[in-house]
């Protein structure tokens, strides 16, 4: 056997599990139309970018989104990223810790049984990071091990199962848990009318979501109420830098966001995807269950036609964005807890679970779903 085949068998050995997975949103939803109606006079006031708008925004496939703050918050002139960010923090805790405790509870855990924490946002910053002011007033033990991260944009929630199932092959006794609050609304930009900020307002929406995942040895005393992670796969591609991201300013994170992402899919992902699936022997057709970021229309689109899918291969991703939109990294979280909630597959199957981000980057999660234990 040779050194490569050997570390592959080695690691699919240690499959980490995936054991419960909870979304937490505001109280406060609105129609895709009060939202437009809001946003559009604080966007802007020349009447054409205001009908562009207003045209995105309609044909965005969004149907409703949760707002942080109330309907008449987002009117106020004087909102600067001192406001909007301190309001980050109180309502991420909040956010995070119910989606945690939701989480822990399908898994059957406690706050005590977690060993190692990832805790992702682009939408907000904090020192301390929300993930350890949350670890405190949840009684998290003191030797928790916490890793947040910032700037992965979209990818975070895919790419965050990939790094905590990275420790736990290292730790297969052990627990972890992946956190994602992403506070779209507070990062909009008044007076900016650029192409990107006028989709971005039509599609983003609030939201957080927290998984829970433990090591094969720790898996082995507990029910199956998840899929193995079987392999994960990183792209960064070159001569994307422009394509997606966010830019620093005194009013917040201006949004950069091109027609560019789609082309990025069209490009690389089926090559990407497929070279992770040869590695196990699989095919497209071999695969049961997709779960997609809802990035947005033409993002499902691509994913969809780069990869050849067949007809409602993506459902979820679309129901998620259409009741959701696009909550960056929970966005894609959201779609796996909602995958699982439905409980519609069996011992075999496998799932893939995929998303982009600023870099441009992709992370590819491939999971299956075992056997049942007495």
């Amino acid at each position: 056997m040779s050194r490569t085949k050997f570390l592959a068998s080695w690691y699919r050995a240690k499959m980490p599990r995936i054991a419960g997975v909870a979304a937490a949103f505001p109280p406060r939803s609105y129609s895709q139309t009060e939202i437009t109606e809001l946003l559009g006079p604080i966007i802007t006031a020349n009447p054409s970018k205001l009908a562009l708008l207003k045209r995105l925004h309609a044909n965005s496939k969004v149907e409703r989104r949760h707002l942080v703050m109330p309907y008449d918050w987002y009117k106020n002139s004087d909102l600067n990223f001192t406001l909007t960010n301190n309001t980050f923090i109180v309502a991420a805790v909040d956010l995070a810790e119910e989606a945690t405790v939701s989480a822990l509870a399908k898994a059957d855990l406690k706050p005590t049984d977690v060993d190692f924490i990832v805790f992702t946002s682009v939408t907000g910053i904090s020192a301390p990071s929300v993930d350890a002011l949350m670890a405190l007033r949840l009684g998290f033990r003191s030797d928790v091990k916490r890793m947040p991260m910032f700037g992965l944009g979209c990818v975070a929630g895919a790419a965050g199962i990939a790094r905590v199932n990275d420790y736990l092959i290292g730790h297969p006794g052990e627990v972890g848990l992946l956190i994602s609050v992403e506070l779209c609304s507070l990062t909009v930009q008044r007076g900016d009318d650029s192409m990107g900020n006028l989709v971005a307002s039509g599609l983003f929406g609030d939201g957080s979501a927290a998984v829970i995942m433990v090591g094969t040895e720790r898996a082995k005393s507990m029910p199956v109420t998840g899929p193995d992670v079987l392999d994960t796969r990183s792209r960064l591609y070159p001569g994307t830098r422009e394509v997606l991201g966010f830019n620093p300013s005194e009013s917040g994170f201006r949004i950069v966001l091109t027609a560019g992402v789609a082309d990025v899919i069209d490009e690389h992902f089926d090559t990407d995807v497929v070279g992770l699936l040869d590695e196990h022997e699989l095919a497209v057709d071999d695969i049961d269950v997709w779960m997609a970021h809802p990035g947005g229309p033409r993002v499902l689109n691509s994913f969809s036609s780069a990869l050849g899918l067949p007809e409602g291969a993506l459902d979820v991703s679309w129901e998620s964005m259409a009741e959701k939109g696009n909550m960056s990294s929970a966005s894609v979280l959201h779609v796996l807890a909602e995958t699982l909630d439905r409980n519609t597959f069996g011992a075999g199957d496998r799932g893939l679970l995929f998303a982009l981000g600023p870099g441009v980057c992709a992370e590819i999660v491939l999971m299956r779903w075992p056997e049942a234990t007495s």
